[in-house]
């Protein structure tokens, strides 16, 4: 048999083509199923992936190591998660016959574009969440999670490489690639599952600031700065929104101990999993929009255009996992129609509150003016005005919600320490009004995201993104009929990571 490093090897059933990588024991082919019958056609043929392992190449941890990715890889079936077909050996070599995953690499991925929206990074950090999800339910941690690992098929990011996966048990030898390597592997101490988190983490900045936290020219240069006391730092002048650095720093705590739990991360809103696209997403989207129209015809304005928002945040991830294009499209029309009615809804939300808003306004004064021997209480009244301010003069964005959470979360704290009496009144009464503000305002924000992410699929000229937002033409409100045509179908996505990447990038990111 030809060895593996020059020629493709022989094997049954397939044919091996072009050599896609190599690695310390083993060579990645591409290779096309073999015909089987009459009506076999060479368009349709089956791509696969064929991992060919010397056997002369194996010792006893590099075997260990291979043994345990195909028991795992055995066992394991999710859309986020590389597939393994099958597995054969002759006299030389061990064959791992993958699913076939035609976008390349998150690594390649990342270096083409320097660095990703941070919409984008959400959507790749969502599935890796499910896929560590579903192997944390069954006690297996990765131990390699890096972006060489995670393959991209379609829309969707699968992770590979399971060589140095277990169930998980105390632990030893240093495995893993040095860069996405947690602080408790590299000082040598115990560690367990935590360090995939670590590894995220890694791959999160990577991904929004075009480099690792801890890009090192050597291994002693990387195990200073791993042991350094100094905390992870955000890139100065980079805006990322205040969940994804909670999340972001949360996950780059050198302590294994504080670092968030796995719990808490599956949970995280940054992620938000509710959200991810599933075979449920279509039906929760379904749910939530029969009750917008009922509450829209009720003449129930800010209900039926909070539903509607909460709709189009399960529609998109419904057109995600849908693969049938007729089916797709068909979705995404009846989809428009909803947002036409959600922007139109969203300018008689505006008129209406605006009175209300001006009470609150006046009531804002008389609040500041009591609260001059409050210093703190007086500055999150500051920052409260700004983010009105910001808001009303157009700048709907995650920095003016921010301001909002910020402001609100100091006088909460100022609420539970006043006293009964007046100020208390009026701050109560403030409280509730920029908590309503700031809650309409994510709405629109998680809106106008899911509505550029669907339209983006659409047209890819960065004309028409801008021409996309919420000032352009409504069309004629949706009638309960015809949210009632919805085709029952099951359905399953279908947008390049390519296309989205490029697309996301023509649009300014909060």
């Amino acid at each position: 048999m030809a060895n593996p490093g020059f020629a493709p090897p022989k094997l049954k059933d397939f044919i091996l083509t072009e050599k896609l990588g190599s690695g310390t024991y083993a060579s990645v082919y591409k290779a096309f199923r073999k015909a089987t019958d009459i009506n076999w056609n060479a368009d349709n043929r089956e791509a696969v992936a064929v991992k060919v392992v010397s056997k002369k190449s194996l010792n006893k941890s590099s075997m260990e190591n291979l043994l345990t990715e195909i028991e795992i890889l055995k066992t394991v079936r999710h859309p986020n998660i590389v597939q393994l077909k099958d597995f054969q050996w002759d006299s030389e070599n061990i064959y791992l016959i993958m699913e076939w995953c035609s976008g390349g690499d998150l690594s390649r991925f990342i270096r083409s574009r320097r660095i990703l929206p941070e919409s984008v990074a959400r959507r790749c950090l969502q599935q890796i969440a499910c896929a560590l999800q579903f192997l944390h339910e069954r006690n297996i941690a990765h131990l390699d999670l890096k972006p060489q690992n995670m393959l991209l098929s379609g829309n969707l990011l699968k992770l590979g490489d399971f060589g140095f996966a277990q169930y998980m048990s105390i632990c030893e030898e240093l495995r893993g690639s040095p860069l996405y390597m947690a602080p408790e592997i590299i000082c040598k101490k115990h560690y367990d599952a935590r360090v995939d988190l670590w590894s995220v983490g890694v791959i999160l900045y990577e991904a929004l600031f075009g480099r690792a936290p801890f890009a090192s020219r050597s291994f002693a240069e990387l195990e200073e700065k791993i042991r350094s006391a100094k905390p992870v730092e955000i890139p100065a002048g980079v805006r990322v929104s205040a969940e994804c650095r909670d999340l972001l720093l949360r996950l780059l705590d050198r302590d294994p101990n504080t670092r968030i739990s796995f719990h808490e991360f599956f949970l995280h809103p940054f992620i938000d999993l509710e959200h991810s696209p599933s075979a449920e997403s279509l039906g929760k989207a379904k749910a939530l929009v029969l009750l917008a129209v009922e509450k829209d015809e009720a003449g129930e304005r800010a209900a039926a255009l909070s539903l509607y928002c909460s709709a189009l945040q399960h529609f998109v991830p419904a057109l995600h996992y849908e693969t049938d294009r007729q089916k797709k499209e068909v979705l995404r029309q009846k989809v428009n129609q909803y947002v036409s009615r959600a922007e139109e809804l969203k300018a008689l939300v505006r008129s209406d509150n605006r009175i209300s808003f001006e009470e609150a306004r006046s009531s804002r004064k008389i609040l500041t003016e009591m609260s001059r021997d409050h210093p703190r209480l007086l500055a999150a009244l500051e920052v409260a005005s700004v983010a009105v301010a910001r808001e009303e003069s157009g700048a709907e964005d995650y920095e003016t919600l921010d301001l909002y959470q910020q402001s609100l979360g100091e006088m909460l704290l100022a609420l539970a320490a006043e006293s009964q009496g007046r100020r208390r009144e009026h701050l109560h009464s403030e409280i509730k009004s920029l908590m309503s503000r700031a809650e309409y305002l994510k709405e629109l924000i998680k809106m106008r995201e899911a509505q550029t992410d669907e339209s983006l699929k659409k047209d890819s000229s960065a004309e028409s993104v801008r021409s996309l937002s919420f000032d352009s033409a409504v069309s004629d409100p949706p009638k309960k009929s015809f949210m009632r045509s919805f085709s029952d179908a099951s359905v399953n996505v279908s947008l390049s990571w390519s296309d989205m990447a490029l697309l996301q990038t023509n649009h300014t990111e909060p």
